[in-house]
């Protein structure tokens, strides 16, 4: 068995590439349109796991996020018992900056270097988790409070 996708519903196509792939930094690696169902499927990956995408068949690809995009809109409200993805990060410091600076709110700031939580515009959680041992703590971070939920 090998984890292939999550699969998430997005409200706003537009909006959720721009917070996956220009705020997260992922990579569009396949996208599908269905005209007769009426929904678009696009494909990323994390840069970190190009290599093992390109392992795998076209229609196959692994580790992946599938953003499900129905043209009928639907409100699928919180979805809370979703629960979240996780990705490893090389400086997670940067990335919440970074992130931060592109009007995204830290919903749980890496107090301890080590761990944050930010939502998708469809309030999917992503926790982010420091690669290796965490980073000394700084500020701003060490100071910040939580903000709302994740």
């Amino acid at each position: 068995m090998r984890y292939l996708h999550t699969m998430l519903r997005v409200r706003n196509l537009d909006a959720a590439l721009d917070f996956y792939c220009n705020g997260l930094g992922l990579t569009e690696v396949r996208r599908r349109e269905d005209d007769k169902n009426k929904y678009t499927l696009v494909f990323l990956a994390a840069p970190a796991d190009s290599e093992l995408v390109a392992q795998g068949p076209a229609t196959r690809q692994a580790p992946l996020v599938e953003l499900t995009y129905n043209w009928n809109s639907e409100d699928y409200g919180e979805a809370r018992y979703f629960g979240h993805l996780a990705y490893e990060v090389d400086d997670i410091y940067a990335l919440c900056e970074r992130l931060m600076k592109a009007g995204i709110t830290i919903n749980r700031p890496p107090r301890d270097g080590s761990m944050a939580f930010v939502r998708s515009p469809d309030k999917h959680s992503i926790e982010l988790l420091q690669k290796g041992s965490p980073l000394p703590p700084k500020e701003p971070w060490t100071s910040m409070p939580n903000t709302g939920h994740w």
